[in-house]
């Protein structure tokens, strides 16, 4: 699995998110567009970034009843994005009607991942207001292991579950993990997160880097320095 770096292109207009990308002149990053950048500009947004060349996270984070689940993957696969996602949460069959649904005539889709927690989320949130008694580990593990019988190819979760994930499914078993910050860099409102290189080591295959880079001075140099720090270079 080649491992990358992910934009979070997290901007409330085209306008702005174009112009963005125009800083990086020529090269074509993976980007994600997310619920913000997706509700204000619409699925043209999508077709444009991936018209520049650009590989796309679509990351809407579906969690419905699985019929559907179902009829709006069935949408989304049109856009011919590279990757999107669903909330583990909404169970197996959930899971496995998205993934129908995401899968073209000829058997091929793309990548299907499941949100297990937010990073935003820690474990006494999770114990006080989701009411779930399980460890976060252990709550992570079982959704990435329902992911997995889903017929999924992987899952979001912080990077320090990564290894987590592996161990319980597999190195081929995508990891994407959001809450990346740079060791000299603010957490905002995220609450389990680590620097690239450490996401590196514990077993993350993409990391997901938004505001350290899209809020910096010159993202392009941040960029280009999550890209150094994360495939070690």
């Amino acid at each position: 699995m080649a491992k990358d770096v992910i934009i979070a292109c997290d901007f409330s207009s085209a306008e702005q998110t174009l112009a963005f990308l125009d800083r990086f002149q020529g090269r074509k990053p993976f980007v994600k567009i997310g619920m913000e950048l997706f509700y204000a500009a619409g699925p043209q947004i999508v077709r444009d970034i991936k018209a520049r060349g650009h590989r796309i996270f679509l990351d809407l984070k579906l969690h419905d009843i699985p019929n559907t689940v179902r009829k709006a993957m069935a949408v989304l696969r049109e856009l011919d994005v590279d990757m999107t996602n669903v909330h583990a949460a909404g169970t197996v069959e959930m899971m496995k009607a998205a993934l129908e649904g995401l899968t073209r005539e000829d058997g091929t889709h793309p990548v299907l991942i499941a949100v297990t927690q937010l990073t935003s989320t820690s474990e006494d949130r999770m114990r006080k207001e989701l009411l779930i008694s399980s460890s976060m580990a252990d709550t992570i593990s079982h959704y990435a292991a329902n992911a997995r019988e889903a017929g999924l190819d992987g899952v979001v979760c912080s990077p320090l579950e990564a290894a987590l994930v592996k161990e319980s499914c597999g190195d081929s078993f995508v990891t994407v993990t959001p809450g990346i910050r740079f060791a000299d860099s603010a957490a905002d409102d995220q609450v389990r997160i680590t620097t690239p290189a450490r996401a590196r080591e514990i077993g993350s295959d993409y990391i997901v880097v938004g505001r350290p880079v899209t809020a910096a001075e010159d993202p392009v140099a941040a960029y280009d320095r999550c890209v150094r720090e994360f495939l070690g270079e």
